[in-house]
């Protein structure tokens, strides 16, 4: 550090400190830095001293715990929370969205739930016509905005229409009493009935995760950043108070207590539980230092800034929108031969230069798409060669009832299933491997009310790792108050929105039982007795419980592991069901759509939870939002859904819908219904390293090297894929790589380059299906 920076530092320390009525004198101070004075017993004075400072410590807790009361009151009392035009704006914003991800979800699996860019687009509609509107677009509203947005968005996946769906469309086998075609209303119906249940089970969860434990959810806290900076103004600083409240107060009357270096480590490290940087007196900093990301307070910038973001993303979508809409005539191009036409022909080693799925790699980064080009190495490099040349996989290489590309599935299967169940089952066994000791000592003891109070306060599945934004700083801060009541910063809660505000329990209790009754309902319609009641009843209870695990792994990872969820029901229903039932295949994939369906709207329901709390909106207002755009989502999705199958060969073509054949294979696996010759011993000597591997990168969480080791979604994600997509989606990761840490530049820029790469393709592949409807020969 230099001289100057030191000094400067201290020049505004001190006054910060002298506000406290608490500076050292200097020759304290050298005296301290030299290490020359010693620790003796409290006296009389240092006794008076210290209750001047409890004081005061007291004071500057209430004082900030009041204006984070006032700042969540008048935020949540404006009349933006919730209105029509935002919800409608959101409402289209998630139908593109919708097509998108159904279109991208039949051809490889992956949706987006695409907040950051929903909240862009809003932000971008808005001031376009913000002289024609009566009151002015706000941040609570771009929340209601993007809330909306990706509730419909991700209900091709919510409702089971990129995986389960297509499965029991097509796949099931005569003998499985399938293929269980259903009409537009069935499908329709059966999304309705699961869209609910897992949005209403995350309200009471809110209050656990967000507001207790403080769980960081990354892409909620990222979207509430970007929604801070596009509105600038004051609202950069007006979230301190919000995500601070009694973590400000406790950092400055801990800085009451420090030395001159302590706060000079303030001063640099001090950050939000969440990761958002604070400056020195605790104020948000929604502005980094890098000249491209800094809007400044000037308007001017900050609006030339936004119109370059709004161009950026244009040009993206020109770009993509131009390719997708060329492929249709000229097909060929979505599988290049890069590598040579004898790979290509015999091996499938070709590139689909889509800019969406480089758009995605860009999203994903540089780890998981590296991870998914070692899947396809893995797979389509050594197991596809090796397992027809040997003989267990005699048919075509894309067949994938006889093929290679079938018999690697049943490879990849076994590594989710192994990545799935070790992580699924840290989380549950965390808290009982750290604490165990705790509570067995207080319960032998019989503190048996002094346990519930302490778990009460901090939550059985708390946090147990320090988030990577959490400075050593924030770690040494303690108020006395809070020591005088033996209590850890961590441990208390965030100062919440006003109770009018809030959902009420006695509603969300209500409201949960008419969900589950509504998916009952609509299962037993739609396939009657083909699924008894106490499996259905068992699914939803597993979809609950598996949700909380889904909330707290998303809140700390930024991964909800939806696809780990569903094949961990799928393996508890194989024991519950025989395999004798002639049912039992299809009655396993619906208990693991229930399951994926619950998770994926409690963990998008409090992704945007996360968004609001920061910015203030109100927690009712957007589970309106929520419900709202899962009605519509759901209805969209499963038309949509009907109108791609019936324009396209599905599986075939454009769309293979490889997530189709892993549910089913996934069921046939777990029922016994027989594997490929020699597939179950690659299949269990691949699960058993990947369950080493996913260990290690369990005990090397936040630690320097744990990208290095292969994630098993990822890994088998590029197995089941053929490499056209994986190259493509790698390209993208590298290109995020370049940008971010090799340049070094902020993420805004990429992630708008991403998201109208994407959303490119995705919008102009409904013109593609308008002229596939229509018969318009290809050249």
């Amino acid at each position: 550090m230099l001289e100057s920076d030191s000094s400067r530092e201290l020049c505004v320390v001190t006054p910060l400190l002298k506000l406290f009525g608490d500076v050292p004198d200097q020759e304290t101070a050298m005296a301290s830095d030299s290490g020359s004075l010693e620790n003796d017993s409290e006296d009389e004075t240092t006794a008076l001293h210290r209750a001047s400072t409890e004081e005061d410590t007291e004071e500057v807790e209430h004082s900030a715990v009041e204006d984070s009361q006032r700042f969540l009151a008048e935020q949540a009392e404006q009349a933006q929370n919730f209105t029509l035009r935002g919800t409608a704006v959101g409402l289209v914003i998630g139908i593109i969205i919708c097509f998108s991800n159904t279109y991208f979800g039949l051809q490889t699996g992956w949706i987006s739930g695409m907040t950051m860019p929903a909240s862009l687009i809003g932000f971008a509609f808005f001031k376009s016509i913000s002289r024609y509107i009566d009151y002015p677009f706000t941040p609570v509203e771009n929340v209601l905005v993007q809330t909306v947005a990706s509730a419909v968005g991700t209900m091709p996946l919510g409702c089971g229409f990129v995986g389960v769906v297509p499965a029991l469309n097509y796949l099931l086998k005569p003998e499985e009493n399938g293929p269980i075609h259903l009409s537009a209303a069935k499908l329709i119906l059966w999304s309705l009935g699961i869209c609910f249940f897992g949005v209403v089970f995350a309200v009471p969860l809110r209050r656990q995760v967000i507001i207790r434990e403080k769980l960081k959810f990354p892409t909620g806290t990222a979207t509430a950043l970007i929604i801070s900076v596009l509105h600038g103004g004051d609202e950069h600083a007006k979230i301190a108070r919000h995500e601070s409240g009694l973590e400000s107060a406790r950092r400055r009357s801990a800085d009451i207590l420090r030395s001159r270096s302590q706060s000079q480590d303030l001063l640099h490290r001090s950050t939000t539980m969440s990761g958002i940087p604070r400056d020195a007196a605790g104020n948000f900093q929604a502005v980094p230092t890098n000249s491209d990301y800094n809007m400044g307070s000037d308007e001017g910038g900050h609006k030339s800034d936004w119109k370059a973001k709004i161009r950026l993303l244009v040009i993206a979508f020109g770009v993509s929108g131009s390719y997708t809409l060329s492929s249709y005539f000229i097909p060929q191009i979505h599988h290049l031969p890069i590598f040579g036409l004898p790979l290509a022909n015999d091996w499938l080693w070709t590139l689909n230069p889509s800019p969406a799925y480089v758009g995605q790699g860009i999203i994903m980064g540089p780890a998981t798409t590296l991870h998914m080009m070692l899947g396809a190495i893995i797979g389509w490099g050594i197991l596809s060669p090796l397992a027809k040349h040997k003989g267990w996989a005699s048919g075509p290489v894309d067949s994938w009832q006889n093929g290679s590309k079938g018999w690697i599935v049943w490879v990849s299967l076994a590594i989710m299933l192994a990545d799935s169940v070790i992580s699924l089952g840290w989380l549950v066994l965390r808290p009982l491997i750290v604490r165990g000791p705790q509570w067995y000592g207080k319960a032998r003891e019989g503190k048996f009310w002094e346990l519930w109070e302490s778990q009460q306060s901090r939550g059985f599945y708390a946090a147990l790792r320090t988030s990577e934004h959490t400075t050593s700083h924030q770690l040494r801060s303690r108020s006395v108050s809070q020591s005088k009541q033996g209590m850890k910063s961590d441990d208390i809660p965030e100062v919440d929105a006003p109770p009018a505000h809030l959902v009420p329990n006695r509603a969300v209790l209500g409201l949960l039982v008419v969900s589950i009754g509504l998916c009952v309902l609509s299962i037993r319609i739609v396939f009657g007795a083909l699924v008894p009641f106490y499996a259905i009843f068992l699914a939803i209870a597993l979809a609950l419980l598996l949700s909380v695990m889904g909330v707290r792994a998303q809140g700390e990872t930024d991964l909800n592991p939806v696809s780990g969820i569903s094949k961990l029901t799928q393996l508890i229903f194989a024991l519950v069901v025989p395999s004798s039932n002639s049912n039992a295949v299809t009655i396993n994939l619906l208990a693991g759509a229930i399951s994926e369906s619950g998770a994926l709207q409690a963990g998008d329901m409090m992704q945007d939870l996360k968004t609001g709390h920061l910015l203030g909106a109100s927690p009712r207002a957007q589970f309106y939002g929520q419900m709202i755009g899962s009605a519509v989502g759901a209805v969209v999705s499963g038309s949509v859904y009907k109108l791609y199958t019936s324009v396209y060969k599905v599986p075939g073509g454009m769309f293979e819908v490889p997530t189709g054949y892993v549910w089913i294979f996934t069921a046939r696996l777990v029922t016994g219904r027989g594997l490929p010759e020699m597939a179950w011993q690659w299949a269990l000597g691949a699960g058993i390293v990947f369950a080493v591997l996913t260990a290690v990168r369990i005990r090397g969480q936040g630690r320097w090297w744990q990208a290095w080791v292969p994630g098993g979604i990822a890994v088998a994600v590029g197995m089941y894929n053929t490499p056209a997509f994986t190259l493509a989606r790698t390209i993208g990761g590298l290109v995020s790589w370049y940008w971010r840490w090799y340049r070094k530049r902020e993420d805004t820029s990429v992630i708008v380059l991403a998201s109208g790469l994407i959303l490119g393709e995705g919008l102009v592949s409904i013109l593609n299906l308008c002229l596939a409807s229509m018969k318009v020969p290809h050249l």
